[in-house]
């Protein structure tokens, strides 16, 4: 029996329409800098998936720089702004993110730290929940960046981003959202989000790994993170990954045209598999009920923990996860979840016990029947 899948929030396996653009594209060995006849082709196939992505974004094609995955784009936003601010007032100021946020931005954050910006990251309540009001109650004189995701990649919890940007520009501040977990799975315009910056990778939707794309609105002259060329209106120095970035228009492309049977399909999975895991005794959901990504239930399962569970449904051939993939080795609770057991009032040792299961095309309801069944049998037998 074939594994059985439920880890889409981590990577998603490559759509085959997808799959044969980049293998057509391996064809196009051009460098899209060259001026000749092969250079040309390479570029013209370049922008053509710049309009692709473009569009999954509802933005312009000029505000759309091509990157390598998730994490340098969300640095490549984050300190290009913050490098920006930096610049127009003459001094490091207050950066406002959260508890939450994917570890890139986290990172990102941390650096800015170091060289001299003040951090708040926002405590979440019940649920995960952060908001407006929150974000406002944080606000100083000198904030100058906001840095929220769209939706939570281990809760697939979403937030009220456009409501978020309302209060940072009130302030004077840029706003950045990740939006890798939330694009392809509900509608994203980044401009009905009055977002300054944004986030994307192909990965997360069934395209190939390694290549991302920001959104920058028009006006904004970010600085690079790397020197050397002139790629991407410079802000994104080195020749493009051409097939990758060819994958990436595809699969955005393919993404906006089931994106709303897909939500439908997935969100009807997610509740059936949820339903049954909550049967089991002493489970819980983390996170929202309604307002989350289609497929996306994050369980806690007390006293049987989540590194344990995973291990033991990888024996029984399903793939889940206990966190955030870019740190699964760590032998700590995830962050997202300690924030949330300690808005809740639960204990240090109960933020080990959560599973991810992120459901994705593929997925059947039979497949969900199975993995509920065998859950219960495992954490049955971890507790014992």
């Amino acid at each position: 029996m074939s594994p059985i899948y439920l880890d889409h929030n981590a990577t998603t396996p490559l759509h085959p329409e997808v799959r044969a653009a980049v293998v057509g594209a391996l064809e196009i060995w051009g460098n899209p800098s060259s001026t000749h006849a092969q250079g040309r082709a390479a570029r013209a196939a370049v922008e053509r998936a710049r309009r692709q992505v473009a569009q999954l974004l509802a933005c312009d094609v000029d505000e759309t720089v091509f990157v390598s995955g998730g994490t340098e784009g969300n640095n490549l936003a984050i300190r290009g702004l913050a490098e920006l601010a930096r610049q127009t007032h003459g001094a490091p100021g207050h950066l406002i993110t959260s508890r939450i946020e994917h570890p890139s931005v986290l990172g990102a954050v941390d650096a800015l730290q170091a060289e001299g910006w003040s951090v708040t990251r926002l405590p979440v309540a019940a649920q995960g929940a952060i908001t407006p009001d929150a974000l406002a109650a944080a606000m100083q004189p000198d904030t100058r960046l906001v840095s929220l995701a769209l939706a939570n990649h281990e809760l697939g919890n979403l937030y009220p981003v456009a409501a978020f940007a309302d209060v940072a520009h009130a302030g004077g501040a840029f706003m950045h959202s990740d939006l890798v977990q939330a694009a392809g799975k509900v509608p994203v315009d980044v401009k009905a989000l009055n977002l300054d910056a944004a986030t994307i990778t192909a990965h997360k939707l069934y395209g190939p790994k390694a290549v991302g794309a920001i959104h920058i609105r028009q006006g904004l002259d970010l600085a690079p993170l790397i020197a050397g060329g002139h790629q991407e209106h410079e802000r994104r120095p080195g020749t493009e990954n051409v097939a990758g970035i060819v994958g990436f228009g595809v699969a955005s492309e393919l993404a906006m045209a089931s994106l709303g049977e897909d939500a439908q399909r997935l969100s009807a999975l997610r509740l059936a598999l949820e339903t049954l895991l909550l049967q089991i005794p002493g489970s819980r959901r983390h996170g929202f009920e309604t307002s989350r990504v289609p497929g996306t239930c994050n369980i806690g399962f007390s006293g049987a923990r989540g590194d344990r569970v995973v291990i033991a449904l990888d024996v029984e051939g399903v793939c889940v996860s206990a966190g955030a993939a870019c740190t699964s080795g760590s032998l700590e609770p995830s962050p997202v979840i300690r924030a949330i057991c300690e808005a809740e009032g639960r204990t240090p040792a109960e933020a080990r016990d959560a599973v991810r299961f992120s459901v994705g095309r593929a997925t059947t309801a039979a497949e969900i029947e199975h993995v509920a069944k065998l859950t219960a049998m495992v954490v049955a037998r971890i507790r014992a």
